[in-house]
């Protein structure tokens, strides 16, 4: 551990962020690092709580104390290996994780938790920074030859072991450039672009081919991909929106949240054409959808110059502290404020959006009404509308942002023999299988949509059980964290 009395002694501090006048200008950014020396001290915080409950709350099974003490320590280049051994993208979680590890925490059960996620960047950047991060190509090759369609965090994460593990990874994206979601879907405010081409260069170095422009299940068959591998890695994401089905729905003016973000991404990457529909600038703005991707768009609309933004979610708001029925280590639901909502707009909670309005095929009005919880012994919660409670907000620009339903799987099941779940996903078995022979499936494909952690812990546990399909036996690569301990 680092400093016995380090919790007592030092308060949790968050990082510091750029002004938000400044911010708005902007895409880079908003986070700042901490200095050397906040940083022991917050790696200090970490107590000796005999069971690190932090294991359990992380899906990659990190190694928390062991690399809070090392920087606590001044062993920075010890903290790195640390992390790195079960975390291939630290730079990625330490800057998108919500950090369930967090909420795990044992400081977490009446006070502040340790900044574990914000320990995690400034060791990946320290790293970087002092040129730790180098290429490590495998010693031989096994002569294999495995296919990952996607190259969003499950795909990333997945080629990344099975390259160390000997095989050899092509990686296809059907975008202009690798990253998925972390590309496309993420705005630079939360992570700039270099970060990904900074770690997809040195996978490149690693002996990994990344192919864009491929379009796997339209001009890139699967059926092509299988004969050409011995093995495939599907990790597709999951794409696919929840709509909303309201008159009006048709107007000009209504968008998906993917779209507009992805559509904003370009734009700052400086390889994609202004599309004035998917342009906040001097127009009303309404993001349904209170999650992570709503705030996205929030952040995103305030940056292109909007003249309003509301962000409407349709369950009430969450309590301020824990639920007696949410008790500590599971995930807080509470009232949280994330840095784009700092930045600007309006919230509303419990509203219901009845119908849509316009003029001339264009969107100008959204109709909601305000809802309640009604809880009845031994049932679920019921959504009940409050009589005479509709309200209407100008819109010219609603975006979508209700979530995602599943992958996107045309021919999938009809060119591998691939099985869907009920819910619409890639069927998996326990080692990440599916139906199909040598076909795996990682991330948000199988599980949902879902976290980058999960994703990442996903892509490296389908990728052990990928090569020992291919080798035949126990596959030597590390996953979790009880597998590196010393």
């Amino acid at each position: 551990m680092g400093k016995p009395t380090g919790f007592i002694e030092w308060e949790r501090v968050h990082a510091d962020k750029r002004d938000k006048a400044e911010r708005l200008n902007d895409w880079r950014e908003f986070a700042l690092p901490l200095s050397a020396d906040e940083a022991r001290r917050q790696a200090g915080r970490c107590m000796d709580c005999g069971v690190p409950f932090c294991h359990q709350g992380c899906p990659l099974g990190n190694l928390i104390p062991d690399f809070n003490e090392a920087v606590y320590r001044g062993r920075w280049r010890e903290a790195y290996d640390l992390l790195s051994r079960t975390n291939g993208f630290p730079e990625m979680t330490g800057r998108l994780c919500p950090a369930p590890c967090e909420a795990a925490c044992v400081l977490a059960i009446d006070q502040h938790p340790v900044t574990i996620e914000q320990m995690e960047k400034e060791i990946a950047e320290r790293a970087f920074k002092e040129g730790w991060v180098k290429p490590r190509p495998p010693a031989r090759r096994t002569g294999k030859t495995v296919g990952v369609v996607g190259s969003g965090p499950a795909g990333l994460a997945a080629a990344a072991q099975l390259n160390a593990a000997g095989h050899t990874v092509t990686v296809y994206e059907r975008d202009a450039r690798p990253g998925g979601l972390l590309r496309y879907g993420i705005p630079d405010f939360k992570l700039e672009k270099a970060v990904v081409d900074r770690r997809v260069a040195l996978m490149e170095a690693e002996g990994i081919t990344f192919v864009t422009g491929a379009d796997v299940g339209g001009a890139v068959s699967f059926q092509e991909l299988r004969a050409k591998h011995d093995a495939l890695v599907l990790a597709l994401g999951a794409r696919r929106p929840r709509e909303l089905e309201v008159p009006g729905r048709e107007l000009s003016g209504v968008v998906q949240a993917m779209a507009y973000l992805e559509h904003q991404n370009r734009r700052v990457s400086g390889h994609g054409e202004k599309d004035p529909r998917l342009d906040a600038a001097g127009r009303h703005v309404v993001v349904l959808g209170g999650g992570d991707t709503g705030s996205d768009c929030l952040g995103t609309a305030l940056r292109q110059g909007a003249a309003s933004v509301r962000q409407v979610e349709l369950l009430p708001a969450p309590p301020a502290v824990r639920a007696e029925g949410n008790p500590w280590p599971r995930w807080p639901v509470i009232f949280r404020t994330s840095t784009s909502q700092e930045e600007g707009g309006d919230r509303h909670f419990a509203l219901m959006t009845k119908r849509l309005t316009g003029s001339d095929g264009r969107l100008e009005a959204l109709h909601a009404v305000e809802v309640e919880l009604q809880r009845e012994p031994g049932a679920l919660p019921r959504i009940v509308e409050r009589p005479g409670s509709e309200v209407t907000f100008p819109a010219d620009l609603l975006v979508l942002a209700m979530g995602f339903t599943g992958p996107e799987t045309a021919n999938l099941s009809e060119a591998l023999g691939v099985k869907l779940s009920p819910r619409g996903t890639v069927q998996v078995d326990a080692r990440f299988a599916t139906s199909a022979d040598g076909v795996f499936c990682a991330g948000d494909a199988s599980r949902g949509a879902s976290l980058i952690v999960w994703a990442l812990s996903d892509g490296r546990e389908a990728a052990k059980a990928c090569d020992a399909y291919l080798t035949g036996g126990r596959s030597a690569l590390p996953t979790r964290g009880a597998d590196c301990a010393f």
